[in-house]
């Protein structure tokens, strides 16, 4: 059997300009989910323009935190390759990197417009999980967060199109193709999250659904993944923020509960 032939992670060229794949998925995944956000902020009777206003400064502060995270963890090869750092259409942006400084940028925010943190993050939930499931197919054409090693026959056997078995194919093996893993279950998160908000849920308690969501299923999908930032030489540093996510986030609900800090919303 021929060897597979990868997808072109080039999207086009305009002249001296290089248009990625990575780079397309990403900003798809940021304009569908600000329409979500935008519709969501209108039925929740704020300003207009709040969510876009945040949005722009969101958006390159979460890129430039998610690479400096990536970059910490990568000292050792970026110490010897100063000029790569810049270099992030070849992947590389952790999302607990970009969490950071978007829950960050929330808080200045919030504080700014005398807004409530919790009202915001809990619009922009469902966004962002759906942004982080299309972005995923970025690193598919990149042929990065993969995991470990598999034969054609597992790939077939769960019924994949070919065309994901085939850019599986990397330096002659195949691999898991965590990115699906993760996407597929990113997307079912966004669709709980959807019907959660019908739910009598208390402000906040949105974003902290979505925290233990994601952070579950990370847990067991970094297991798999090859590309790990790790803390030490055994500790997966995704896996140790995953369970420091999921305690912080089901202690915050529990606290805000029993103490009554907000009521339950009214849809």
């Amino acid at each position: 059997m021929d060897q597979p032939e990868a997808l072109n992670r080039i999207a086009f060229e305009l002249g001296p300009i290089t248009i990625y794949w990575y780079a397309i998925f990403i900003v798809t995944g940021v304009i569908i989910g600000l329409w979500i956000a935008n519709k969501e902020a209108n039925r929740k009777n704020l300003p207009k323009e709040i969510i876009s206003d945040l949005i722009l400064w969101a958006l390159p502060i979460s890129i430039i935190t998610a690479r400096i995270y990536y970059v910490i963890f990568r000292w050792e090869y970026y110490s010897q390759n100063i000029g790569d750092i810049i270099k992030i259409w070849e992947g590389g942006i952790a999302l607990h990197g970009a969490l950071i400084g978007g829950v960050a940028t929330v808080i200045v925010y919030s504080k700014k417009k005398n807004l409530s943190f919790w009202l915001l993050v809990d619009i922009l939930a469902p966004s962002l999980i759906l942004a982080q499931a299309i972005g995923r197919w970025g690193n598919f054409m990149n042929q990065e967060v993969h995991g470990g090693p598999v034969s054609r026959e597992f790939l077939e056997v769960l019924q994949l199109p070919e065309f994901i078995i085939n850019q599986m194919y990397i330096n002659g093996q195949y691999y898991h193709p965590t990115f699906l893993y993760e996407f597929v279950w990113n997307i079912i998160g966004f669709v709980i999250l959807i019907l959660l908000r019908r739910a009598k849920l208390r402000t906040g308690e949105l974003f902290l659904s979505y925290l233990i969501w994601y952070s579950f299923g990370r847990f067991f999908i970094e297991a798999l993944r090859t590309d790990n930032l790790m803390l030490t030489d055994t500790l997966r540093m995704a896996q140790v923020i995953s369970i420091l996510l999921i305690f912080i986030a089901i202690s915050l609900v529990w606290f805000r509960r029993a103490k009554k800090i907000e009521k339950p919303q009214t849809t």
